[in-house]
């Protein structure tokens, strides 16, 4: 019985011993991991403190971060097979030549509605050409009706429209003849976008007004007829879409097809005085070879059966 009660006490006496070891070396650890935690908070509170001095760094770390985001994002979208959620691209409708017709104002409006249905383009396009139209003709002392009946006998408001001899976008012009007004905007590519090659053909048209004295002779500049006997209509065609594209703006009904050919009278005898010399100025397009006119593209026609422009068969290579 005395053995039993000794080795009972020894039992207690080893539990005892344990436990205390045991929370012993719990308490040590608790410190260990409240001093690691503090640690660790102390760091992530010093670089949140030096990245919010730092914007540079704040940028890095956010455009780092939704890098990774996006890619877990492609990831998951490519292996459920939804092609549009993996390219997707948020950002896509910054280059976009769109505005909301209902924002312009209400001769901007009337002109814009008025181009989209006669030339069959859509509203939202032709409100931001309509929009810099008027911008730009103000900056450049032009009349914004010029501008846009110029597009419209050009290109039919087509922006990736070229001729025969390479005259490109809307304003159709010469992109190999005039490739230093384009570095401004990063190189010849800029030709197709719409407000660019819409800019830089106003910049040359208002150079050539400017150096033969007048709207119908700076007309003839441009389509590059200066020294032909005629230019086949062209400066016709245009005053008379700018006649109506000015009654739209007025308030005035213009029907949607309205013609732009002068009399066949006016554009065979129609003829303008050139120097014997003409100054020396880059046209618009490669000068025009003398031809016999032809009917102005039908604008009521889809964009598959109508030329390029207006005159693209009077051009030669």
């Amino acid at each position: 019985m005395k053995a039993l009660a000794k080795l009972r006490t020894v039992l207690r006496a080893t539990r005892r011993s344990v436990g205390v070891f045991v929370r012993d070396v719990g308490h040590g650890l608790l410190e260990i991991s409240h001093n690691s935690l503090a640690a660790v908070g102390l760091a992530v509170v010093a670089v949140l403190v030096l990245a919010a001095g730092n914007r540079d760094l704040v940028h890095e770390a956010e455009v780092q971060a939704r890098a990774w985001l996006q890619s877990r994002h492609i990831a998951r979208a490519e292996a459920n097979g939804d092609v549009l959620l993996a390219i997707n691209e948020p950002d896509a409708v910054s280059r976009a030549t769109a505005a909301d017709p209902g924002d312009l104002p209400r001769q901007q409006a009337a002109v814009a509605q008025w181009i989209s249905r006669r030339y069959k383009v859509a509203p939202e396009p032709i409100s931001r050409i309509v929009q810099e139209a008027w911008s730009i003709g103000q900056r450049a002392g032009l009349d914004p009706t010029l501008i846009l009946a110029i597009m419209a006998i050009e290109s039919s408001f087509n922006p990736f429209a070229q001729s025969t001899v390479g005259a490109q976008g809307l304003m159709q012009v010469m992109t190999h003849i005039h490739d230093d007004k384009y570095v401004p905007f990063g190189g010849n590519h800029a030709a197709f976008d719409p407000l660019t090659n819409l800019r830089v053909g106003v910049q040359v048209l208002k150079e050539c007004i400017a150096r033969a004295g007048s709207l119908e002779a700076g007309l003839r500049y441009y389509v590059g007829a200066a020294n032909l006997p005629h230019d086949g209509g062209y400066a016709g065609r245009v005053l008379i879409e700018q006649s109506h594209l000015r009654r739209v703006a007025d308030g005035k009904g213009v029907p949607l097809n309205a013609p732009s050919t002068p009399p066949a009278t006016t554009v065979t005898t129609a003829t303008f005085p050139a120097p014997a010399t003409a100054p020396a100025l880059a046209p618009a397009h490669t000068p025009l070879l003398p031809a016999p006119a032809v009917p102005a593209a039908d604008p009521s026609r889809t964009g598959d059966e109508a030329p390029a422009d207006g005159r693209v068969a009077l051009l030669q290579p």
